[in-house]
């Protein structure tokens, strides 16, 4: 009798322990399901930012152009006026739209993790950066940048977006400093202390001399659409670092920031070095190229 006990109570802890996970499998499955709804809607969205949005806007614009060419004279001083504030309004809307559209393909449109080269994706973005930087006379230090697993067209949104920011809101008659640098995370130095594998994640940090940020306003600068300065001191639709963090998150890391106003800021990017898949065995090599 009492062997008969213990059986049937293995077999009730058996039989709760399988219902409890079917009801988790099929928590998971509402929230797969969620996700793939989720993303068809950002997908839809996508196309109607692409399209029916834009339309009618370039229609807007071309019309305002030729009635400025063919009428500017005799509309007069008001006229004018409401003129340039009509096609003022149109291209904010146009750059808003476009804005939105960026951030709906961070998941739309992903591409797979190839190892990309930090250092080379910081050069290009510079490049293009380059008559903005020369406008400002800034100076742009680069460290010693590595090698990780990454969509390298979103590397070069997120370096692009952080050092655009960067320049944009520097103090008045102070040259930007900006400096790019990379180390191993602190979590991954402690792993180093008990064993001879390399780091597996690191910091990106991008570091100006700007007008700096609360850090109460921690939380809202990622936000899309939150903006912690007007439009008419500084330009922009409040996307980019909404952008930068669903970018982060696409890759399974974290992003932050460190800042005082007046006292420039810290924006700090964790990241995997190696995007570990399910089943695959890595070897976690740190790669790290000098200047």
């Amino acid at each position: 009798p009492e062997r008969t006990s213990e059986l049937l109570q293995a077999n009730g802890q058996l039989t709760a322990e399988i219902a409890e996970r079917t009801r988790a499998e099929a928590e998971l499955q509402r929230f797969a399901d969620d996700l793939e709804r989720n993303n068809r809607e950002l997908q839809d969205f996508a196309y109607v930012a692409s399209h029916d949005l834009q339309e009618p806007l370039r229609k807007i614009q071309a019309f305002g152009d030729r009635l400025k060419a063919k009428c500017g004279e005799t509309l007069g001083e008001q006229g004018q006026d409401y003129l340039t504030r009509m096609q003022n309004a149109a291209s904010r809307m146009q750059t808003l739209i476009t804005d939105l559209l960026t951030f709906s393909r961070v998941t739309t449109q992903a591409k797979a993790f190839v190892p990309v080269d930090l250092a080379q994706v910081t050069q290009e973005v510079l490049s293009d950066l380059e008559i903005r930087i020369e406008e400002v006379e800034a100076q742009i230090e680069i460290g010693q940048l590595p090698t990780i697993d990454a969509d390298p067209v979103q590397m070069q949104q997120l370096i692009q977006n952080l050092i655009s920011n960067a320049l944009k809101f520097h103090r008045p008659d102070v040259s930007p400093v900006i400096t790019i640098d990379a180390h191993p995370s602190d979590a991954a130095l402690l792993l180093t202390e008990v064993s001879s594998e390399a780091p597996a994640m690191c910091q990106l940090t991008v570091t100006d001399n700007g007008i700096g940020f609360d850090e109460k306003y921690l939380d809202r600068i990622f936000t899309v659409f939150q903006r912690l300065n007007g439009r008419s001191a500084y330009e922009g639709t409040g996307i980019g670092l909404a952008v930068c963090r669903k970018i982060v998150e696409r890759h399974r890391g974290h992003i932050t920031a460190q800042s005082r106003p007046d006292h420039g800021a810290t924006f700090v990017v964790t990241l995997p070095y190696l995007q570990l898949q399910e089943g695959a065995q890595h070897d976690l090599r740190l790669q790290v190229h000098d200047d």
